[in-house]
């Protein structure tokens, strides 16, 4: 067998890995996005913190797709 085969087949492997790891944050961003403008319609009052509340949800969405392109550099 042909090793230059295998490992083609890795990094295409790694790359399809990112893709799906990076869907996980999209869904998340779009539902905590989409909640928060839920909320400021329900109570306009609040808009403020339910702002500031939604950057800080969204930080940690996007901080799982930061963990996967890390997790490719390390494994790869």
């Amino acid at each position: 067998m042909d090793t230059t085969i295998l490992a083609e087949v890795s990094g295409n492997i790694a790359t399809v890995g990112y893709g799906l790891a990076a869907i996980g944050p999209g869904i998340g961003v779009g539902i905590v996005a989409g909640k928060t403008v839920e909320a400021m319609a329900r109570q306009p009052e609040m808009a403020g913190r339910l702002q500031t509340t939604m950057f800080l949800g969204i930080a940690f969405a996007e901080l799982l797709a930061f963990i996967g392109v890390a997790t490719f550099f390390i494994f790869v």
